[in-house]
This record gives C-alpha cells, structure tokens and sequence, in this order.
C-alpha cells in the first residue's frame, strides 16, 4: 500500500492558512470607520456586503439615479522590486492607488475595495505586509476594504514571489458623471504631482537602474539622495482627499470637467482619452517640478525625451480639466489643503484630441 498523501505533501498547509486568514479581519476592519453604517457583517459569509445609503453621524447619506463605477489593476513589475528587497509593506497602496484613482476619473467617490494575492506558499508575515499596505492604502483613500481572497498556488509561482489584483467600486450621481462633454478650448489643464514612478514604466526603470546603470537595489544614488529601492518603491500617490477638497469648495459649481490619471502611456496618451472630438490640450514644459528620478533615468538610459513621456508620467500623476476662472484657486486649495503639489500646466485648445507642447 503506498503512502497516504495529503495537502499539506501537495504543497498546502491549511494549518498555516487558517493562521495566515485570522491575522487579517483586523486590518479590514479598521478601515470601516471611513464608511460608517454602510458595511454590514456576515459573519463567515462569501461575500461582503456594503450599502449604498445610510445615516452617516448626523447625515443621511442617499442617492437619487446612482451610477456605480468599478475599477481593476495590478502593480506590474514594481513587484520584482518588493521581491529582490524583502520589502513589502508599501505594494498594497500601489494596488489601492491604481484602481481607486482611476474611479476618480469619472467622478466617483470611492466605495469598497477587493484585493486578490496569489502566492506559491503560504506565508503568514508575508500575506499579513501585504494586506497590510492594502489597508493603509484604504484609509488613504476613505473607503472600506471589503475583502479579498488568498490563494495559494504551489510551483505556478516562485518561491517568495506573488501577483496582486485589486478591484474598486465607487459611486456617482449620474448628473455629475465626468465623461468629457463639458471639456472646451480655453479650459484650463491643471497637474496633481506624482510621488515619482508611481506603479508604471518599471520594466524600463529596472532595466536601465539595475542592468545599464549596473547598481543594487541598496545602492546609494547621490542625484536621488537615497538609495535605488527606496525611489522605486516610493508609493502610488491616492488623489482622494485632494478631489474631495475641490468639490468640498465647489458644491454647486461644476467646474471640474474632466479627470485623466497619468498611468502607462503617460500624458500623452492618456490625457487625449477626455477630449471631445475638436479639442487637444497644450501642455507647458517647465510649468510643475519633474522628480529626480526622471531626468537620471533619461541621462543613464539616453532615453529620447518623447519616450520619456509615453512610458512615465514626469511627474503628474493626476490631471484635472477646470474651468478657466476657477483653475488658479483650485490649484492653491490642493496645494494648501489636500499637501499636494498642483500647478496650472496648460489649457485646451481646438484640435484633433492630442497633446501638444508649448
């Protein structure tokens, strides 16, 4: 009779699961503050379970034609970084950032998060560092981190390695969708600053850092005054608190009439995705502060400079569409109240949905 084979030989011990899922209901729950009375426990359930309208302290929270907005993404290659430097506390804001900016672009306030983390083996510090930047990217951006799922995938992944996917929901009322039909020449372009690469352009990033530049993640880069891992791995900025301080200002007035979100592709791909037909937008070189990190991977990797723009976001990582008397006061409220960095970066103009430069 040969030997019993159970999970644990295949490569999966539920023991230490059952570990790993009982460290993580606290880092969900902290997150349920910024959406006080909207979820609703089930206790061991499938699923979570969130309301549209509630009492909010002394508030009732309702919507009269709802539309909701959902959102998924990764964090692409950054992972490899996170991988050759143990440090993995940072990668779950990333996954929060990408999907719950992208909500914003249409003028959704963001709900609920999922996260999905796929391993090769369980690993219970590992899966608790993870979830618990997904948590801390949830605070940042004030919504409740629903739930998730964990699998644990034996020899499809290396060891030590992981994949991330998260998924966000928002809400909008559909009056107030921001589809681009308001956009009009002489509108004004406004940049929100990145926090440096964000979560795009990293196959390009680690290929000239570490292989033409020939340096170590640890390795100390007085241009960047701190080291490669700590630049590459800075966070996705969350753009949340700084759009709800603009509509915090503006109840009434709708004067925000596009939102584009810097990822891959840059600004010049993916400012044109908001321009109605008949409009480009002219953007100023030289109008908002370009991070370090830019102008040494374009001098290391001879990089052409419209390269640059298509694979990095040059230090926008968020572009609001406004209206023209508005834009300078929006910028000040962003920049003073939200601590974002924001600048009027240039104007709309009549063309064939493109960017030019000035």
């Amino acid at each position: 009779m040969s030997e019993s084979i159970d999970y644990r030989a295949a490569g999966v011990d539920l023991d230490t699961y059952e570990e790993t899922m009982a460290q993580l209901p606290p880092l969900l729950k902290r997150t349920y503050p910024l959406t006080p009375a909207r979820v609703i426990e089930w206790k061991d359930g499938f699923a979570g379970l969130f309301r549209l309208d509630a009492k909010i302290g002394l508030l009732t929270r309702t919507y009269r034609d709802p539309v909701l907005v959902a959102s998924t993404d990764g964090v692409g290659t950054k992972l490899k970084l996170a991988f050759a430097t143990g440090r993995h506390a940072t990668v779950g804001i990333d996954l929060v950032a990408m999907s719950v900016n992208d909500c914003l672009c249409a003028g959704a306030e963001p709900l609920l998060f999922l996260d999905y983390v796929a391993m090769s083996k369980d690993d219970p510090k590992l899966t608790r560092d993870v979830v618990q930047g997904i948590s801390d990217g949830c605070i940042e951006a004030e919504c409740a981190l629903l739930g998730g799922e964990t699998a644990i995938l034996p020899d499809f992944y290396k060891a030590g390695e992981y994949d991330l996917a998260g998924f966000c929901l928002g809400v909008v009322e559909r009056k107030h969708i921001l589809d681009g039909k308001e956009i009009r020449p002489g509108d004004k372009v406004i940049g929100l600053a990145s926090s440096g690469l964000h979560s795009n352009g990293y196959s390009l990033a680690r290929k000239i850092g570490l292989e033409a530049a020939g340096l170590e993640p640890d390795s100390f880069v007085p241009e960047l005054g701190r080291t490669v891992a700590d630049e590459f791995l800075e966070p996705t900025r969350i753009y949340v608190r700084a759009m709800k301080t603009v509509y915090r200002h503006y109840r009434v007035k709708r004067i925000v009439h596009g939102i584009a979100h810097i990822t891959g592709g840059g600004l010049v791909d993916n400012t044109p995705r908001i321009l109605p037909e008949g409009c480009s937008v002219r953007l100023r070189r030289g109008s908002w502060d370009v991070p370090k990190v830019f102008p040494w991977l374009q001098k290391i990797g001879n990089v052409p400079e419209a390269e640059m723009d298509r694979v990095f976001n040059m230090g926008i990582g968020l572009v609001m569409v406004v209206a023209d008397y508005y834009a300078d006061a929006i910028a000040r409220y962003v920049t003073s109240e939200a601590k974002i960095p924001a600048w009027v970066i240039g104007e709309v103009v009549k063309g064939d949905r493109t960017v030019e430069w000035a």
